[in-house]
C-alpha cells in the first residue's frame, strides 16, 4: 500500500471521526454561557434564599390566631449550614464553573454536578425532618408552632433534587450531560483495590533431629580419639586396600578448610510475591506465594530449599523479602 493510500484512508478516519463527534455533540443553547437547567437550578436556589430569611417559628396568640416570629434558619444555631448553606454553595460552584473554566473543578473526589445533587438532597432531607415532626406533634395533640416557610423551602429543594440527582432522565435537562468529553477520575473515585485473606500464621515445625554422619568402610565404623589417630587412619585411607572408598587426601582438606554453607533448621516462610521453586536443572517444580506459608527444609547462603506439602522439594534462589515464621 502506498504512502498516498495511507493518507487517504486517514483523511477517511478523521473525516469519521468528525461526523461521530457532530452526531454526538449537537449544540447546546441556553441563557448566556449556562444551560438552561443551570439557569432553572439558580432560579429555585434563589427563591430558596430569599425564604431563608423569613421566619419558621409560630407563636400562639390566644385559641385561634398565630403570630410568626422573626426566627429564620440563619438564627437557629448552625441549621442554615444544611438547609441552605449547601444549596448555596453548589450553585455558585456550578456559575464559577461556566465563568472560569480553570478554576474549581471539584469538591473532595465529587465533581460539581454530584457535589450539587448531594448539597439539594441533604437539604431536602432536613426540611423533609422539621415537616415530618412539625405535623407529628400537631397530630399528637399539640399546636401548629412553625410557618407556611417549611412547606415552600421542602418543595424548591425537592425542585433541586430533581435538576440536579433526576436531571439526565428529564429530556429538557438531559441535554446538558450529553457529549462532555471523558477525564480521569479522581483518585477516591476510583474502584477499590481487592483485599486479600491475611496468610494464617502456622505452628513452628519440630523437624527430628540430623543424625550424625558416619563413615562406613564396609565392615565397621571408624572412631576417632585423638589426632594421632587420624592422621593414620587417614594414611590407611589412601592404601591400595581401600582405594576408592574415599576421597583423595587433598579434597578431604579443602572440605574440611570451608565454613557450613547450610544450616539443617527448619522453619515456615512466607515471600512477598509469587516465586518458582526449581529443580537442580533450574525446571520449576511448584510455585509459592504470599497467601500461604511453605516450609523450608535446609538454608544455604544463595538458596532455600523447600518441601511442598505433597512431598516435593526444590530450590527457592530467590530469598529477597522472605518473613520467616
Amino acid at each position: 500500500m502506498s504512502d498516498h493510500q495511507d493518507e487517504n484512508i486517514g483523511l477517511e478516519g478523521d473525516q469519521n471521526a468528525s461526523s461521530d463527534v457532530r452526531l454526538d455533540e449537537t449544540p447546546q443553547y441556553g441563557v448566556g454561557p449556562f444551560s438552561v437547567r443551570e439557569v432553572a437550578l439558580a432560579g429555585v436556589w434563589l427563591v430558596a434564599f430569599v425564604l431563608s430569611f423569613f421566619p419558621v417559628a409560630a407563636v400562639l396568640v390566644g385559641r385561634d390566631s398565630l403570630l410568626f416570629g422573626f426566627g429564620s434558619v440563619w438564627t437557629t444555631g448552625l441549621g442554615w449550614i444544611l438547609t441552605i448553606g449547601l444549596p448555596t454553595i453548589a450553585v455558585f460552584l456550578i456559575g464559577l464553573r461556566r465563568l472560569s473554566p480553570d478554576g474549581i473543578r471539584r469538591v473532595g473526589s465529587l465533581g460539581i454536578d454530584q457535589f450539587a445533587s448531594v448539597a439539594f438532597s441533604v437539604s431536602a432531607v432536613v426540611w423533609l425532618q422539621i415537616v415530618w415532626e412539625t405535623v407529628a406533634f400537631t397530630l399528637a395533640g399539640g399546636d401548629w408552632f412553625r410557618s407556611w416557610v417549611i412547606w415552600a423551602q421542602l418543595i424548591l429543594m425537592l425542585a433541586g433534587v430533581l435538576l440536579t440527582v433526576f436531571a439526565p432522565l428529564i429530556p429538557p435537562f438531559a441535554q446538558d450531560f450529553v457529549g462532555r468529553r471523558e477525564v480521569p477520575a479522581h483518585r477516591n473515585a476510583r474502584p477499590v483495590r481487592p483485599v486479600s485473606a491475611r496468610p494464617a500464621r502456622p505452628a513452628d515445625p519440630s523437624p527430628a533431629p540430623a543424625a550424625a554422619p558416619t563413615a562406613d568402610t564396609g565392615s565397621e565404623h571408624v572412631v576417632f580419639e585423638d589426632s594421632a589417630d587420624v592422621d593414620a587412619t587417614t594414611e590407611s585411607w589412601m592404601s591400595d586396600d581401600v582405594t576408592g572408598a574415599y576421597e583423595p587426601v587433598d579434597q578431604v582438606e579443602a572440605a574440611a578448610d570451608e565454613p557450613a554453607a547450610h544450616r539443617h533448621q527448619a522453619f515456615w516462610a512466607l515471600v512477598p510475591e509469587e516465586r518458582d521453586v526449581v529443580d537442580d536443572s533450574g525446571a520449576a517444580l511448584f510455585r509459592i506465594g504470599p497467601t500461604a506459608w511453605a516450609l523450608v527444609i535446609e538454608e544455604y547462603d544463595d538458596h532455600f530449599v523447600v518441601r511442598h506439602e505433597d512431598g516435593r522439594v526444590g530450590r527457592l534462589h530467590d530469598t529477597d523479602g522472605v518473613t520467616r515464621g
